[in-house]
């Protein structure tokens, strides 16, 4: 039986053929993400000529460790409650790569984002064992060993953290201590790995995942190794939540505790939840909020925490599925 001219067929979330899409809806939906990546790219191209380059570098860097999560809780279904262990640990790896041995920075981010892969595989393999909350503990009891060890290990510094990480330089060409090469080598990683998970989500592979967070005892009976899907997501999301800390402390040019402790965990969640878990621009969205209020109402000291809360309960309340995802739902588009 042929299928009607004015519908697109998408995999559902068993991984079969379906018609569920209208062609309106679909061309609405591709529209929007030209647009948004339009703007995504000159946003980050002309940054530099109105704000601090720093601060937009800080924003790039959670920018992709948010999306890095997002691809886990947002596409997967796993909530994680340690992506700190990857974010802080590979920034102890990339600046001591770069500090001791004087390696070039760019080697130090891969470092970091290796030694995260890694890491990831060892934590997925034991959490994806067991679901919902029970794999959210795992994940948040094997992160304090990650912190306590960085607490605790000679080459981390301590509760001084690990200090006077060197910028170098980029191919041996430029400069990275002029802030402006900096800003468009931090630049190049985030679009980088934004497309990395961009181009996974719309992926067969993407597809698949979406099977398993929408229905995963259907996803099983087709055939899929359900597990084997769920920890190859984990450790993609790892790895690049890894290179998202190490390009943190080559900008920082300092690794510390505080990217390694378990409210960092409840940043990126926080970040997720309020730009829209699930979307694709999303996660951008709501690092840019958080980290914005955190930079602009620093003096206010500890009651930025309490406005940070307070929106936070509003978005839950009024903005269920994040900003993007609320605007999404408002222009009738599937999610971007």
């Amino acid at each position: 039986m042929t299928k009607p001219a004015t519908s697109h067929q998408t995999l559902d979330e068993a991984g079969e053929f379906a018609e569920s899409v209208p062609h309106e809806k679909l061309a609405r939906s591709r529209a929007a993400q030209a647009v948004l990546w339009v703007v995504l790219i000159a946003a980050v191209l002309l940054a530099p000529a109105v704000l601090y380059p720093v601060f937009v570098m800080q924003l790039l860097c959670f920018a992709l460790f948010a999306c890095a999560f997002n691809l886990l809780i947002g596409f997967t279904g796993l909530l994680s409650f340690g992506h700190a262990a990857f974010f802080g640990g590979a920034a102890y790896i990339c600046g001591h790569v770069v500090k001791v041995w004087g390696l070039p920075p760019l080697v130090g981010i891969l470092a970091g984002g290796v030694f995260a892969a890694a890491l990831g595989y060892v934590v997925g393999s034991l959490a994806i064992r067991r679901q919902g909350i029970y794999f959210a503990m795992i994940t948040l009891a094997l992160a304090q060993i990650v912190y306590f060890l960085a607490l605790q290990l000679p080459f981390t510094g301590g509760e001084n953290g690990l200090q006077g990480i060197p910028r170098g330089t980029l191919f041996g060409l430029f400069d990275l201590n002029d802030p402006l090469p900096m800003y468009y080598f931090v630049a190049a990683i985030f679009l980088a790995g934004f497309l990395i998970i961009y181009r996974t989500i719309h992926s067969p592979f993407g597809q698949v995942l979406q099977a398993i967070r929408e229905n995963e005892p259907r996803a099983r009976s087709l055939g899929y190794n359900v597990d084997r899907f769920k920890l190859i997501a984990f450790v993609l999301s790892a790895s690049l939540a890894g290179v998202a800390g190490s390009t943190k402390a080559i900008v920082f040019q300092f690794a510390s505790l505080t990217d390694a402790h378990w409210q960092m965990s409840g940043e990126v969640i926080l970040m997720t939840l309020i730009g829209g878990m699930g979307t694709i621009f999303g996660p951008v969205v709501g690092s840019v909020v958080i980290i914005t209020l955190q930079h602009y109402l620093a003096d206010i000291g500890s009651w930025v925490q309490v406005v940070i809360g307070a929106i936070f309960i509003v978005s839950v309340l009024l903005f269920r599925r994040g900003v993007v995802g609320e605007l999404a739902r408002m222009l009738k588009i599937s999610s971007v």
